[in-house]
């Protein structure tokens, strides 16, 4: 068995040479959905450490705990499974770097439209409940619009703590919210 050799960023943060698997959320509910999800992916994959990155199909998917106002803003949602060498502390930062990078604007208001959110899902076996970081995403065996992305890359997929796949969680889940495969021009 190899024994990970361990290095440090610029930032000071450790990583690794063996890739940990992260599960990784995206949606978008305003602008060029698609693209922004496209766009999220393609930069996901160049960042420093990534090894290799797997999109889910995309899914429209009913609004969540949204406002009245908003409740027209369906989101176009996906997953992505990635092998990265970066810690999880230094591959987090980078994500909230992405959202800023894509328009993503912070108003404080709860589950506000937004161009891009992407949410670190798991983290390899990392479990961690801190103010600015929880692994596993404390919803995201609760959302149909993340579990069945999720299952369609990988169905046998068992999020840390938890004893089921992430496809028999999905057969428990209500229909609605809505979630449907996305057909562009449909």
């Amino acid at each position: 068995m190899k024994t990970p050799t361990h290095r440090t960023l610029n930032s000071g943060l450790p990583t690794s040479d063996i890739p940990v698997e992260a599960a990784v959320g995206l949606g978008s509910n305003l602008g060029d959905r698609l693209g922004y999800l496209q766009e999220a992916r393609d930069r996901i994959a160049s960042l420093p450490g990534t090894v290799s990155v797997e999109m889910s199909p995309v899914y429209e998917t009913e609004p969540v705990g949204v406002a009245d106002s908003y409740r027209a803003l369906t989101y176009l949602n996906a997953a992505l499974l990635v092998r990265t060498t970066l810690g999880v502390e230094e591959w987090s930062r980078r994500l909230h770097a992405l959202e800023d990078e894509l328009y993503r604007v912070r108003t404080g208001e709860r589950n506000a439209p937004r161009t891009i959110d992407i949410d670190l899902l798991t983290f390899g076996n990392l479990r961690m409940d801190r103010p600015d970081l929880r692994l596993p995403h404390p919803q995201c065996l609760t959302r149909r619009f993340v579990c069945q992305p999720l299952a369609d890359l990988r169905p046998g997929y068992v999020v840390p703590g938890q004893s089921r796949t992430v496809a028999q969680i999905l057969a428990t889940l209500p229909e609605r919210p809505w979630v449907r495969r996305y057909a562009p021009g449909a």
